[in-house]
């Protein structure tokens, strides 16, 4: 997947929630990127990887076409208003949810093959 779109600032945009272990960053679902760009500099941004030399395709843990259409407008225009998908990439678990939030967590060192259940970004903890 190429993506025409210069890197947004991810940096600036990335937020580390430390009580939770995530880091939470947002894709303007308005803009003309796709949420497919906001993630792979999201993943960039926190691995360290260079996604400008190859280093990272998002073919290897998602289908990027597909989640593009899962989370662009419905048909009618509207937003979605719900809904999110997981996946695994480099190492890390990826949240994506309907109103934009990409939350990305470090791997753990608990059982890899034994993904733990998250909350959303909004959810309180207590």
């Amino acid at each position: 997947m190429q993506t025409d779109c210069s890197p947004a600032d991810d940096a600036a945009d990335r937020q580390y929630d430390q009580p939770n272990d995530r880091y939470v960053f947002h894709h303007d679902t308005e803009s003309s990127a796709l949420v497919t760009t906001t993630i792979v500099h999201a993943l960039a941004s926190v691995t360290d990887i260079d996604v400008s030399q190859g280093e990272f395709s998002l073919y290897d843990s998602v289908d990027p076409d597909a989640l593009n259409r899962l989370f662009r407008s419905t048909a009618d225009g509207s937003e979605r208003s719900g809904g999110h998908v997981a996946f695994t990439a480099v190492e890390h678990t990826v949240y994506v949810y309907a109103n934009g939030d990409v939350v990305i967590h470090p791997p753990t060192e608990t059982d890899p093959g034994v993904e733990q259940p998250r909350p959303h970004p909004n959810s309180q903890q207590r």
